[in-house]
């Protein structure tokens, strides 16, 4: 299916245009006939003969941007004097910079900021190392780390291409949280040298958040650091994806009016996300998980296409012993949660599921199944687009989650905490608000990261990982 224009395919050209009336409707006809949504329409010059003009439109990928282009080459009286890709432009030079919190203009600053009075604070961190939260940047500062492995849905495509994926998610934690972030993409697959890099620069950091490692090796990777480190090592793949389906699924129910232990949910991927969402799942009450991969249903006992994380899951899920592909996995099932790719189910599968089913398919760009395959076939319909109802995103959580973290100096993550953000997360959208195309805050809520961080800091301290009470937020 043909996805819509989007603003991540969006292009800015100029254009000189000959000086006469009907003109500008030619450009905007020729832009809409070729399916893209026209944006900004901005006046650069006018001449005696041209008018110069910066049009802004999305389109639908790379090839249909060329081809608007090329429509517009096409009208006469029209030429393009320059094409310019608004999401590289955007990127250039990066999207994060480092900036000093104060002005360093005299003797006196210099002294006070570096040597000599900088020695008396290292000093003081020296006798207290407690005092580094206080005194430094580790008390707001998380680390991105990626090895490059399972970048997006580009999958392993290394850690210098990484970089614009790890500076983005510097940049939402600092929008939406105010957390100082920076990537650390390295140049090593090593599990060892992962780890050793991680400890050897922990002290500088109050978070760590590992991103787009591959699996199984993300859960080697991840279990050993929250061993041996005294900070949180959240990996935003797993809990942060757990965290946001678990608080859509918690709205879900309510308008179903359908409880935790009755329902069987279906999984489409078995990779890091899945398989921690299963596990939170598991933790609040659901008894009947089936998982699938491109093998088919995943079962105690399989030897294709298996790792040890792949054979727990097994273990603890599909308590019917069911075989085969995924369609037969969703006979009857209540819920599907798709972490895996585009078009893996069809309408036929769906229309196999219960009464009321809660379909969530979060492939992207492009979903399993489109919304508009599914129609009237599913109660409550969800995906990880933006330019549909009920987006499932985690930026809903992972912000708000390290706020609540650092507001309580947290030592540890634990499910407690997961369990709390999805549950503040999910009652942001009131009774009287929810309704089947809606039962997630947007991201730009303003409510949610306060939400968040106000739960996970609280249970924190509950359960005895937080170093301190929280104070008043600093979102």
């Amino acid at each position: 299916m043909i996805s819509a224009p989007s603003a991540s395919y969006s292009m800015t050209v100029r254009l000189d245009i000959v000086n006469r009336p009907g003109m500008l409707g030619k450009v905007t006809s020729a832009i809409g006939k070729a399916g893209a949504d026209i944006g900004a329409i901005d006046l650069v010059e006018v001449g005696k003969d041209t008018v110069t003009r910066d049009i802004s439109f999305k389109a639908r990928d790379d090839k249909h941007g060329t081809e608007v282009v090329d429509r517009l080459r096409a009208v006469k009286g029209v030429k393009v004097v320059n094409v310019s890709d608004r999401t590289f432009l955007m990127h250039l030079g990066g999207k994060i910079e480092v900036k000093g919190k104060m002005a360093v203009k005299t003797r006196d600053d210099l002294s006070m900021a570096y040597t000599p009075g900088v020695a008396r604070v290292s000093m003081a961190i020296h006798a207290d190392p407690e005092k580094c939260y206080a005194l430094t940047i580790k008390q707001n500062c998380v680390a991105v780390v990626t090895d490059g492995t399972a970048v997006l849905g580009l999958g392993d495509i290394g850690p210098r291409a990484a970089m614009p994926v790890m500076e983005g998610k510097a940049l939402l934690f600092k929008e939406f949280a105010g957390v100082d972030a920076f990537p650390l993409c390295l140049a090593t697959k090593d599990v060892n040298e992962i780890v050793l890099v991680v400890k050897a620069v922990s002290p500088v950091f109050g978070g760590i958040n590992l991103e787009d490692i591959s699996a199984p090796r993300c859960f080697t990777i991840e279990e050993r650091l929250r061993e041996e480190l005294d900070i949180p090592v959240f990996h935003d793949d797993q809990h942060g994806t757990a965290v946001v389906v678990l608080a859509a699924l918690l709205n879900a129910l309510k308008i179903v009016k359908k409880r935790m232990p009755e329902i069987k949910v279906v999984f489409s991927g078995a990779g890091a996300s899945a398989i921690a969402t299963g596990k939170l799942l598991m933790k609040v009450g659901v008894r009947h998980i089936v998982g699938c991969d491109r093998t088919g249903i995943l079962y105690k006992g399989r030897k294709e296409n298996m790792n040890p994380v792949k054979a727990w899951f097994a273990e603890h899920s599909n308590p019917q012993s069911l075989r085969g592909e995924i369609g037969v996995a969703l006979e009857g099932a209540d819920v599907f949660i798709g972490l895996s790719g585009p078009g893996v189910v069809t309408l036929k599968d769906i229309k196999k599921m219960g009464r009321d089913s809660i379909v969530f398919a979060m492939a992207n760009p492009v979903p399993e199944i489109m919304p508009e395959e599914v129609g009237r076939h599913v109660r409550v319909m969800a995906t990880g687009r933006s330019d549909y109802p009920n987006q499932i995103n985690n930026v809903c959580g992972f912000p708000g989650f390290f706020r609540g973290m650092l507001d309580v100096r947290a030592r540890t993550v634990n499910d407690e905490m997961k369990m709390a953000a999805a549950h503040g997360l999910a009652n942001i959208v009131s009774k009287s608000e929810l309704n089947s195309e809606y039962i997630t805050p947007s991201v730009f809520d303003k409510r949610v990261v306060p939400a968040v961080a106000s739960a996970v800091a609280q249970a924190a301290y509950e359960t005895g990982v937080a170093r301190r009470k929280r104070k008043a937020s600093s979102v």
